[in-house]
């Protein structure tokens, strides 16, 4: 006999029935979205170099009411590009597990056409490719720069041309110990993160270093016949991360002064984070800085002497011959 009662617990045992079912047809949807966001955010606020001027509270709320209609973690762009802009910088990026980019911003940093460049032959020009090779070529990239400035070099030089135009990064260690015999000895750079930790570049006979520990060194590294000439830098806006950092390397170098147009501004350096969906998430961790310690966290080098790119070489041998 069915009595009330029994009818109740019956009804109960079907509702939690059903609320099984429903739940094993979408397991854990919700949960899993939450959960690979809050591991960004998490990521993000114990890493970010703004992250001691961040609202980390308001950041996680507005990050997952960005998802609060997302049922695939797939689906959840939106609020991964929003993570992004909340970081109030431009260096940071997400890649996917499928190949998928996500930036906060779209920057206008796409490579330009670069006309041959002509120089007088009291001045050397060395165009300085970003070096986006292998491990194994980097001591290779960095002595062909030093073969280039030997080959050109001898007494009557009197200046250098370095043109970091469409210098879109790579490795900058290979790049620094390159161009060390025009850019000179010593701290050329640093970096700096939000508790004021600092670590310096800098280039001595051959080698780059980081707090003096040699990152890559050429086997015959060349010294100017003149030492400490005039160098112009030439810049424009495809010159990003570390071909802003060579840009920022020579900033406070005596008889030195860059041409062109400001850089793209992704003046931070970068670690890597896997995040719990197969994403890896390059963050902004440090800011960079020049020589004396200026930081240019996440904003563009400006040249000293704006020009456009029809004038740009005539300023520079105006500057080394003035």
């Amino acid at each position: 006999m069915i009595t009330m009662k029994n009818l109740k617990s019956l009804f109960i045992l079907s509702l939690f029935v059903l609320i099984s079912c429903n739940s094993d047809d979408n397991p854990g949807t919700d949960t899993r979205i939450s959960a690979f966001l809050n591991n960004l955010v998490d990521q993000m606020q114990a890493n970010s170099m703004n992250r001691n001027t961040i609202d980390w509270d308001d950041f996680r709320n507005q990050v997952l009411n960005k998802a609060s209609d997302v049922q695939d973690i797939n689906q959840a762009d939106e609020a991964l590009r929003l993570a992004l802009q909340l970081l109030e910088e431009d260096s940071s990026f997400i890649i996917k597990e499928d190949g998928t980019f996500i930036a906060g911003f779209e920057l206008n940093c796409d490579p330009t056409i670069i006309s041959p460049v002509t120089v007088p032959d009291n001045i050397g020009y060395i165009k300085v490719e970003p070096d986006t090779g292998d491990a194994s070529e980097e001591i290779a990239f960095a002595q062909d720069i030093h073969d280039d400035i030997k080959n050109q070099d001898n007494s009557n030089i009197t200046g250098w041309i370095v043109d970091l135009r469409n210098n879109r990064g790579g490795y900058l260690w290979s790049m620094l110990a390159g161009i060390g015999p025009v850019l000179g000895e010593g701290t050329v750079g640093h970096y700096i993160d939000p508790d004021n930790e600092t670590r310096a570049w800098s280039y001595s006979n051959g080698s780059a270093m980081i707090d003096q520990n040699p990152i890559v060194s050429v086997p015959n590294p060349y010294n100017l016949v003149n030492a400490n000439p005039k160098v112009a830098v030439l810049l424009n806006s495809a010159v990003v991360t570390s071909g802003e950092a060579l840009a920022i390397a020579f900033i406070g170098r005596n008889n030195t002064k860059s041409f062109g147009s400001s850089t793209c501004g992704i003046t931070a350096s970068n670690s890597t984070f896997s995040l719990i969906d197969g994403s890896e998430l390059f963050l902004a961790t440090t800011s960079m800085a020049d020589r004396n310690k200026n930081i240019y966290g996440a904003i563009p080098v400006i040249p000293d002497t704006p020009t456009t790119d029809e004038n740009i070489i005539q300023k520079a041998i105006e500057y080394i011959n003035n």
